[in-house]
């Protein structure tokens, strides 16, 4: 654990790290705030998935128009506007539903709330990219990771305890409390923040013109995150039911904690070791593994049998987003990064959209086991892609040599 010490004693990085913490944990509340609230409204999981997905898909679509505009013009500049405009999607969202307004409505102003959600991961990532390089570097994205599954650990519970305390409103109350207050303070830290890029506002050269998302590589990557964002997904869903059915509807926040927890544990370890493994081998065998450790929720019938499997699928994932995330790096110029972390934040949220929308409708026809049926199978295709597809995972000569010497130390 010795090689998180230099990283997490960065100058000035707990300045930013801290507001970020805040930041990101009502993002995590959302997405499952979404389908509590959503469901309580209507009293159907279908609605509530269908709900949750237009979320994801819209922030999966918006999020790196918000990157790019961060690479061009500041990080500062585009969060502050962007935190007004979804704390009035989301309080709208949650006033349509106290009033139980009809589904369309309900879909229109989630689709809203996902839109406006703030990209602080991202640019988290961005400032650590712009300060770091090297294995500190692959240090710090696991410390991002494990920061993400802390907030995946600690959002479920808060949001079920208010959740079912007091209403699905209230725990969305609070998430947009957190949210503006966390926002804003992050947008006022200037330390190691990237500054807006000429280079990317006026866009030269074809690898502006076409986009991130199809420089080589990005999008075989993308579509590993949509596969991972299929497991969140589908897991909000199948949990949330399957702990209902049993008659233990309080134990889902917890269920999904030692998921995320597992999850924290698993991005630790694989944080901590210096590989030797290639990357690209990494991955590819990393959703291998995935695949096979969501199968045993298929199976989970009770409630222990639910935490052991939804633990086990937990340490698996971490290590697998970091990978990716760690790959991107080589994959994209540095006046992108924003952008292109944005591109797979934003494919785990369409992969969320795809997991909890078909859990959703499989859970409403045929019970709430079979929620647990997407994500092997989405997490075995995207294993069988990449390893068949890893070469162009490869890092770009021309982003090696330009990111060296592009990156500021002060």
């Amino acid at each position: 654990m010795k090689s998180y010490l230099p990283v997490l004693a960065t100058p000035g990085a707990w300045r930013f790290l801290l507001p970020a913490l805040v930041a990101r944990l009502p993002f995590a509340m959302t997405q499952l705030g979404v389908l509590l609230l959503v469901e309580w409204s209507t009293g159907a999981y279908g609605p509530a998935g269908v709900a949750a997905a237009a979320a994801a898909v819209s922030q999966a679509l918006a999020g790196p128009r918000f990157g790019r505009l961060a690479d061009r013009h500041g990080q500062a500049r585009v969060l502050v506007p962007q935190v007004g405009a979804h704390a009035l999607a989301l309080g709208g969202l949650v006033a349509l539903a106290a009033a139980h307004a009809a589904v369309p409505l309900l879909v229109a102003a989630a689709a809203l709330t996902g839109a406006s959600a703030p990209q602080v991961g991202a640019m988290v990532r961005a400032r650590w990219a712009h300060r770091l390089s090297g294995p500190a570097l692959n240090t710090a994205f696991a410390v991002e990771s494990v920061t993400d599954e802390l907030t995946f650990t600690l959002a479920p519970v808060v949001l079920v305890a208010l959740s079912t305390s007091y209403s699905p409103v209230v725990a969305l109350l609070v998430a947009l409390v957190l949210v503006v207050t966390g926002t804003l303070t992050f947008a006022a830290v200037r330390t190691a923040a990237p500054p807006g890029s000429a280079r990317s506002a006026a866009s030269p050269g074809p690898e502006r013109a076409v986009g991130v998302l199809r420089l080589r590589g990005v999008a075989l990557l993308a579509t590993a995150f949509l596969a991972m964002g299929s497991v969140f997904g589908s897991l909000q869903v199948g949990i949330t039911s399957l702990t209902e059915a049993l008659g233990t509807a309080a134990s889902a926040g917890p269920v999904y904690g030692a998921f995320s927890g597992a999850s924290l544990a698993g991005g630790l370890l694989y944080g901590a070791v210096r590989w030797r493994v290639p990357a690209t081998v990494r991955l590819g065998c990393g959703l291998v593994l995935l695949a096979a450790a969501t199968s045993a929720l298929v199976l989970a019938g009770s409630l222990p049998l639910l935490y052991g499997a939804a633990a086990l699928a937990g340490l698996v994932i971490a290590p697998v987003v970091i990978t990716g995330y760690t790959i991107i790096d080589g994959l994209v110029p540095a006046a992108a990064r924003t952008e292109a972390f944005t591109w797979l934040n934003g494919a785990i949220g369409l992969g969320i959209a795809v997991g909890s929308s078909a859990a959703g409708q499989l859970v409403d026809r045929f019970g709430p086991s079979l929620a647990f049926v997407v994500p092997p199978l989405i997490t075995g295709l995207a294993a069988a892609l990449v390893l068949a597809r890893r070469r162009a995972l490869l890092p770009r000569p021309a982003v090696t040599s330009e990111r060296v010497p592009a990156l500021p130390r002060g």
